[in-house]
């Protein structure tokens, strides 16, 4: 098997298959030293004449997604997933940062194919459609990821910050949240629900690292938060 490619924050790593490479806040590739991250939270491998990757935290997710963002999974404590595609896109969060970064392979095993396109107005990602004031929340908490040049790691705003950036009231903002995550929810996108009906208090983490895997948003969404056409919500969602 060739080596894999691991790029974070512009530095690349080769991952020989002859061994375990292990990524966290100690490892073969240490992403930070942030208190809320594993020691070692994720590990690439070789086996079954494939690679893969694995989740060996015990709190921590991961979004993994392909270079299209058509096929994305939430890689939970004590999953592994097998990595088919030439190129993947990994995203977490731990505390209030998220980080990224992109795995390259020699080959696809498989390939992928949109089936869905963008509607003037509208994302879509079959089968979810964004209302504007949606699509304005999520790029509101994703800007400083979509602003990167290369992946790494960004901040992601508390609601009180990302409402000011937008001009709503926290009730606005708050209510919009609620209506965009049980809307996802309802699709079956895990990580935006807690138990017994509450939502999750990492849902703007997990919202951000889905938007941006499925490029629900992209950076041609960041003039909405410099609109001051925009600046007020529509009443309906």
């Amino acid at each position: 098997m060739t080596p894999l490619r691991v790029d974070f924050c512009g530095e690349e790593q080769l991952v020989d298959p002859a061994s375990t490479f292990t990524i966290g806040r100690e490892a073969d590739l240490t992403i930070d030293d942030n208190p809320y991250l594993h020691r070692v939270f994720l590990t690439l491998s070789s086996e079954y004449d494939l690679w893969w990757i694995s989740n060996v935290g015990n709190t921590l997710s991961a979004t993994v997604s392909d270079e299209s963002g058509a096929v994305q999974a939430w890689l939970a404590p004590g999953a592994r997933l097998p990595l088919v595609f030439q190129h993947m896109h990994v995203m977490f969060s731990a505390g209030v940062t998220t980080y990224d970064f992109e795995i390259h392979a020699a080959e696809d095993v498989y390939n992928t194919s949109l089936t869905a396109l963008p509607i003037a107005g509208t994302t879509t990602l079959l089968p979810v459609t964004l209302t504007r004031g949606q699509r304005q929340l999520i790029v509101s908490l994703a800007e400083n990821i979509l602003t990167r040049a290369t992946p790494g790691r960004g901040e992601i705003p508390s609601s009180g910050d990302a409402a000011a950036r937008l001009g709503w009231s926290m009730t606005t903002f708050n209510r919009k949240l609620d209506n965009v995550c049980d809307k996802l929810d309802r699709i079956g996108v895990t990580g935006l629900r807690g138990g017994r009906g509450k939502l999750a208090t990492n849902r703007r983490a997990r919202l951000v690292e889905y938007a941006i895997a499925t490029r629900l948003v992209s950076v041609d969404d960041l003039p909405l938060l410099d609109d001051d056409s925009l600046r007020e919500p529509p009443e309906s969602d």
